[in-house]
């Protein structure tokens, strides 16, 4: 069973070409970014210590959710002089920053008006008779209820949307900071004016809207400035979302996000899209905001009661599944500037490793000579036992790195699977030296075995739960590149017990049937001559009638 358990892995390793373990920051290189918290625009109060170790808790989440573990996150200093340090390995600095950037505040905001902006440079001009996007679209999740053909779908208008005339018309400089703040959703002169003056190509400009309170009016662009918008108040907040992931909806070839809402998001959002079904263009849309920017503005073709829907378009699958992310983990209580950025180069960590590996391949040498010295061709089984150990090890570390789990392979985690070698052949003394016990008292080998597996595989499974229990609290207790080396000591400790007692047991039972080890050999390691025996082993027919 062991043996299809270890051609299985080694199969997977082959075919799946996943053959080498995911390294972490010290081994592969990385980012480091130092976050400087402050009170987010449009909020009152102070950074306490409590809004801290939230956004730690969240951003540790977020990282976690982009597919990485054995990041580093935490807060030095205290309250307002506290910063956040991340380290995160095998991203590039402008794949952090963006997750780490953004604050995820989501909501979902009634469009009242709607507009061609300015695109940014490098997309195309936006055609004048059609100002709607067709990309980022939200649907109802095929989960949630209703057909997929109904609910919310992408805006296809040929025709413009009907505009008011803006009462006021200043200059883009006079719209680069909101007048309005705390209009109450009131669509105010000041207000109307700011739409009229938004240029959506101008950075400072296209995330205004996450300058307003939720129960406030806005005023915001899309994500690529081609098209602007004047809001209402947010009907569905972001808060609300029970789940988001990332995935390809049944009947689309794109990926998407689905959201599914809590009880009293479910509510609000069905509310709200009865209330906007059959209205004119563009009061039957609204707009899905997050961090000031609409993500998406689709028209409600039918009222959605599932308490479910997935914004879908040209996604990535990268794109889908920070969104996805964010979305999940929440808003962080704070904003933040983004301090130091540092790229970790992989040269010191790879001269670790190497030193690592030397220092792990000499050990066990030296383990394998004093095995082979010590206990003769009874070592082998010893040997044998470890490269059997190795593969489990190395295969089962790979499989986690590949799979969701995500585990990283740092210094520290080396560090851990070079101790496991001292833990493994722990086990096999034991077992040996009870063996030897029970021949020196003139027991019969097949006996021996026998007696000297009942008593050793006691003190095994002590052992062995002793360290498995440090590796749990310390993984528990510890954060950071401590936690890898907790995680590599509790996996080797369960390895050793399952090699221990599927491999080691059984193979010494099929060595001690041979002529070799039964006859008491000299270099089998179990001679009773060179053990001191208190009587000489009984010729083979008397140890069968025995037996």
């Amino acid at each position: 069973m062991l043996g299809l358990f270890v051609l299985t892995m080694v199969g997977w390793m082959v075919i799946s070409e996943n053959t080498r373990p995911q390294l972490g920051l010290d081994l592969r290189g990385g980012t480091t970014v130092t976050l400087q918290p402050k009170v987010a625009p449009g909020e009152t109060g102070a950074i306490t210590q409590d809004s801290i170790d939230q956004a730690v808790s969240i951003i540790q989440a977020r990282v976690n959710g982009f597919g990485v573990a054995e990041a580093d996150v935490a807060s030095q200093g205290r309250g307002a002089d506290a910063v956040i340090v991340v380290s995160v390995p095998g991203v590039t600095q402008s794949e952090l920053v963006d997750l780490l950037g953004r604050t995820a505040r989501l909501g979902f905001r009634p469009v009242l008006q709607e507009t061609a902006g300015t695109p940014l440079p490098g997309n195309p001009t936006p055609s004048p008779s059609k100002t709607g996007k067709k990309d980022k679209q939200a649907q109802p999740d095929a989960q949630g209820g209703g057909a997929s053909s109904g609910g919310l779908v992408p805006r296809t208008e040929e025709t413009p949307s009907p505009t008011p005339t803006p009462s006021a018309t200043p200059s883009p400089s006079a719209a680069a900071t909101p007048s309005t703040a705390n209009n109450g959703g009131e669509v105010t002169p000041e207000l109307q004016a700011e739409f009229a003056a938004l240029d959506c190509s101008v950075d400072d400009q296209r995330s205004i809207g996450a300058n307003f309170q939720a129960e406030d009016a806005i005023v915001a662009c899309s994500e690529d400035g081609a098209a602007k918008y004047l809001l209402g108040p947010v009907a569905v907040d972001g808060a609300n979302i029970a789940d988001a992931t990332a995935g390809i909806p049944p009947n689309e070839l794109g990926w998407a996000v689905q959201l599914r809402f809590d009880s009293e998001g479910s509510k609000a959002f069905a509310d709200t899209t009865q209330e906007l079904f059959g209205q004119s263009p563009p009061q039957n849309q609204f707009a899905i905001v997050l961090d000031g920017q609409v993500v998406s503005a689709p028209r409600v073709n039918e009222p959605i009661l599932g308490g479910s829907a997935s914004i879908t378009g040209d996604f990535t699958q990268q794109e889908a599944t920070d969104l996805a992310t964010v979305l999940k983990f929440g808003a962080l209580p704070l904003a933040f500037d983004i301090g130091e950025r540092q790229t970790v180069s992989p040269t010191l960590g790879e001269d670790q490793l190497r030193g690592g590996l030397i220092a792990g391949a000499l050990g066990l040498v030296l383990v394998v000579v004093y095995l082979l010295m010590y206990y003769r061709a009874l070592a082998l089984v010893a040997v044998f036992s470890l490269v059997v150990a190795a593969l489990i090890t190395y295969g089962t570390v790979v499989f986690l790195g590949a799979s969701s789990f995500g585990f990283t392979l740092t210094l520290a985690g080396v560090a851990g699977l070079i101790v496991a070698i001292g833990i493994t052949a722990d086990s096999f003394i034991v077992y040996f030296e009870r063996i030897r016990d029970e021949v020196r008292d003139g027991r019969t080998l097949r006996v021996a075995l026998e007696a000297g597996w009942s008593r050793a595989k006691r003190t095994i499974i002590a052992a062995d739960a002793i360290s498995l229990i440090a590796a749990v609290i310390l993984y528990v207790l510890s954060v950071g590149s401590v936690r890898g080396f907790a995680f590599a000591l509790g996996l080797t400790t369960v390895v050793d017990l399952l090699v221990v007692f599927t491999f080691t047991k059984p193979l010494i039972t099929l060595l001690a049937q041979t002529k070799f080890f039964n006859s008491g050999s000299p270099w089998s390691g179990l001679s009773p001559e060179r053990l001191g025996a208190k009587r000489p082993v009984r010729p083979a027919d008397a140890l069968a009638k025995e037996a």
